[in-house]
């Protein structure tokens, strides 16, 4: 049997999407279907890295937290503070609210709200204590925060601190909210 006759045979039994590529495929290309193959291309890329960073995301969680908690209580040594975090607290929210993560303080009932504060286009790290009656007090985890929060208008760590309890009061952290001075001059 000759070559010729041996792929009329194998092309009879491609299915009709076979034939329809091998057909693409064979034609020479124009610079429509050069741009469409491009851009399918590039597409598949992009799509494919975020895939690959989300997955990383979720496989890389506890390190994250875990890496956190140790620059913390880094920070809490450098600072001569005899606060800890001990462990990382599961919480289970399902509103979106603010990004952080929530830790247990060691020889304590309060807990930490690890996150970010973004001023002036940088992010600062920050902790805020929780209580059960709400947020004691909000802490610069770095050298730059402790710098910036000085100069940090009230209106702005106040919105930051109801975020934080709004998030603790979802997730029953807070049993009962302080009143803020706004809220007490309205009543």
């Amino acid at each position: 049997m000759s070559n010729a006759s041996r792929r009329k045979k194998y092309n009879k039994k491609l299915n009709p999407v076979l034939r329809f590529f091998a057909r693409i495929i064979s034609k020479p290309e124009t610079d429509s279907m050069r741009n469409i193959k491009n851009k399918a291309l590039l597409s598949g890329w992009i799509t494919g890295l975020l895939l690959l960073v989300c997955l990383l995301w979720m496989l890389t969680y506890g390190p994250q937290t875990h890496i956190l908690m140790r620059t913390v209580n880094s920070v809490f040594i450098n600072n001569n503070d005899t606060r800890r975090l001990s462990g990382l607290m599961q919480t289970k929210t399902f509103s979106s609210g603010l990004l952080g993560y929530w830790y247990l303080m060691y020889g304590t009932a309060d807990k930490m709200f690890v996150f970010t504060i973004f001023k002036d286009g940088i992010l600062l790290p920050a902790g805020a204590v929780v209580s059960a009656n709400g947020v004691n007090e909000v802490i610069p985890l770095s050298a730059h925060a402790a710098q910036v929060f000085s100069d940090m208008p009230e209106s702005i760590l106040r919105m930051y601190i109801n975020r934080v309890e709004d998030a603790a009061a979802a997730s029953g952290i807070i049993t009962e909210r302080r009143q803020s001075a706004a809220e007490g001059e309205r009543q």
